[in-house]
């Protein structure tokens, strides 16, 4: 994929300060590939699990699966995040499931700013890769849960999708590279 390739994906022309929104399903590689994102571009970086109410993380990690109603305060603390980077014209990088198309309208309609990258995989890939995690509050036995709900971003999304298949250093230098004219 070109870096042309890559902001076409986008849609729109580069933002002054744009905001990296990396999804993708628990063990996609989110947090990895955007904290090495903002370590490379010297940006914020946010991870949403950090976001998450006690309320969630609890939930969470007795294996219950989150409802929208439980979703929707996150997603508007993620989008506050977004919104106050925005105003501050700081760019940054923030990660956030965005399984439904309703998610990922929540965090970038009306924000041109938002540039979504999309993590997307193989169901066994990344179960084999959560399995390799020690200490998270996901439970892997939820990631078919998530596989469940995903709807994979559409074109008319402007969402850039790559393969969780690919290194995290093709992957992240695939996203300098875009944003880079």
């Amino acid at each position: 994929m070109t870096p042309d390739d890559a902001r076409a994906a986008w849609g729109r022309p580069l933002p002054a300060a744009p905001i990296v929104l990396v999804m993708g399903v628990a063990g996609s590689g989110k947090t990895t590939v955007g904290r090495l994102l903002a370590q490379e571009l010297g940006w914020d970086f946010a991870d949403a699990d950090q976001f998450h109410s006690p309320a969630n993380i609890a939930k969470m990690t007795a294996g219950i699966p989150l409802t929208d109603a439980d979703r929707m305060p996150w997603l508007r603390t993620i989008r506050t995040w977004i919104d106050v980077h925005h105003v501050a014209e700081r760019p940054g990088v923030v990660t956030c499931s965005g399984l439904r198309r309703a998610y990922r309208a929540e965090l970038t309609g009306g924000r041109p700013e938002v540039l979504p990258v999309f993590l997307d995989g193989d169901r066994d890939l990344i179960a084999r890769r959560m399995s390799a995690r020690i200490g998270h509050f996901f439970k892997p036995e939820m990631l078919d849960g998530q596989f469940r709900i995903l709807e994979r971003p559409a074109p008319d999304e402007h969402v850039l999708v790559l393969p969780t298949a690919w290194s995290v250093e093709k992957l992240v230098d695939t996203v300098v590279a875009a944003l880079r004219p």
